[in-house]
């Protein structure tokens, strides 16, 4: 983050504001909406500013600017056009660490104003750092359509309760739980549908029948990362990935999507790779089951889809025996995500009738397929996790009557702005590989099909 997002309190307190024309006037009305005093400085200001400062608790100094005008303000806006006088409230504001904004010019700037949707008390800030202020409106312009207006008297609503539930539930956990199911359950709806008795009855009722041991009971939820893209995620993807208080994520989900979680959930590294285990596959079915008796919210976060090549069935096999509740959401699996963005289609009613999936990762230095089956005609053989054993995987193809003239493509990173892809045929591409440098993640995509990705491809 360039900036430490805060809301900072003004109300009562006295702001400095430099300038007096349409830019000052329109800082000002923002600071009084926030009920701070001002202290405007200027040579000249405009009628409309004036009028707006004309009560009691607010200064108009109609003179120029002098560094002893910081005093006693918790606050600096500058918003004047004229660039030496910017750089010198900046400089005097950096002496006495009082924060400062320069309309205009962010390398001055130690805060910022944010776009923000008002639902008083409730506010949600937008902000690009200062890179552009017209993409942080139009994002704040979207949200205002999807924000209801009653947001901000069920805010109100809430908050009459807080301090109850409070000294009615005494640990933070079952707080949370307690104020989310008021927040996504009927109570809302009843509020914002103007039936206000209703649904206070209903958190009356909710508060009386409080179970804590049910509010503290963990679970888990197993969740496909999908194979690079963010945009990829599903929506129940993201509500849980919102709600879990600790994720165990594996090395091939990004920072992107691991940001999307919640920020103070505990996140613990259990990825694998070749010859290199962050933590054993037990190891992590046990921290499973350990933090779910414990209360914990947990997230196994994977990528593509937990359910293919992803171990997820030994996973929530160990859940079950131990009797965890669990929820489990399918992901965009690599082997869907990468050829869609590499413009192959897996299949295709003039080159492939059928797809098969099949795991490269060598055990023992030894990959055994059935490679009877993945020579046939009219099929896409897919193959994860084949980059080690590409070169033995072609030979075994041939070797089992596969044309060696085969195309065959491999992914590298696909779906993601690093994606690679590599066509070949499987006499050609163990030597087209072996000349690049090539990383796993990798995908490789066998058959007629990958003839396609010249005239399909779109990224």
């Amino acid at each position: 983050m360039d900036y430490l997002p805060l809301f900072y309190k003004v109300e009562g307190r006295q702001v400095l504001l430099v300038g007096g024309g349409q830019i000052a006037l329109r800082k000002a009305k923002f600071l009084l909406r926030a009920g701070a005093n001002i202290k405007l400085v200027a040579i000249e200001v405009c009628t409309e500013l004036e009028k707006l400062l004309s009560a009691s608790e607010h200064k108009i100094i109609s003179r120029p600017y002098e560094s002893d005008d910081i005093n006693s303000v918790i606050l600096i806006i500058a918003a004047t056009n004229d660039l030496k006088l910017n750089q010198q409230i900046a400089e005097n504001a950096a002496n006495k660490n009082i924060p400062v904004n320069v309309v205009d010019q962010p390398a001055l700037c130690t805060y910022i104003f944010p776009s923000i949707v008002d639902r008083s008390p409730l506010l949600i800030a937008v902000s690009s750092g200062g890179n552009s202020p017209v993409l942080a409106r139009l994002l704040r312009s979207r949200l205002e359509t999807i924000i209801p207006s009653g947001y901000g008297a069920l805010t109100s609503f809430l908050g009459g309760y807080r301090a109850r539930v409070k000294i009615k539930i005494d640990s933070f956990t079952g707080r949370m739980r307690f104020w989310e199911r008021v927040i996504n359950g009927p109570v809302a709806e009843l509020f914002l549908a103007g039936k206000t008795t209703q649904a206070d009855a209903m958190v009356e009722s909710m508060l009386v029948e409080f179970d804590a041991e049910e509010f503290s009971q963990g679970e888990v939820y197993l969740v496909g990362a999908g194979p690079g893209d963010p945009d990829l995620l599903t929506f129940k993807a993201l509500r849980l990935m919102q709600q879990a208080d600790v994720v165990l994520f594996d090395r091939l989900v990004s920072q992107e999507i691991l940001n999307m979680t919640r920020q103070d959930a505990d996140k613990i590294h259990v990825g694998k790779q070749r010859q290199n285990h962050a933590m054993p596959q037990e190891e992590i079915s046990s921290l499973l089951v350990k933090l779910a008796n414990s209360g914990k919210r947990v997230l196994r976060l994977k990528g593509g889809d937990p359910f293919i090549f992803g171990r997820g069935g030994e996973e929530i096999e160990e859940l079950a025996l131990s009797k965890i509740p669990f929820q489990v959401v399918p992901g965009i699996t690599a082997a869907s995500g990468c050829s869609s963005y590499a413009g192959i289609p897996l299949t295709h009613r003039d080159y492939a009738q059928s797809v098969t999936f099949v795991t490269g990762h060598m055990k023992n230095n030894q990959c055994d397929l059935d490679w009877g089956n993945l020579v046939q005609e009219g099929q896409t053989v897919v193959i994860y996790m084949g980059l080690i054993s590409l070169p033995f995987i072609c030979e075994q193809l041939i070797k089992h009557g596969r044309a060696s003239k085969t195309p065959i493509a491999l992914i590298q990173q696909g779906t993601t702005p690093n994606q690679k892809i590599y066509i070949g045929t499987l006499r050609t591409l163990p030597e087209i590989i072996k000349a690049n440098n090539v990383q796993a993640p990798t995908l490789i995509i066998v058959g007629e099909v990958v003839d396609l990705h010249d005239k399909l491809a779109w990224q």
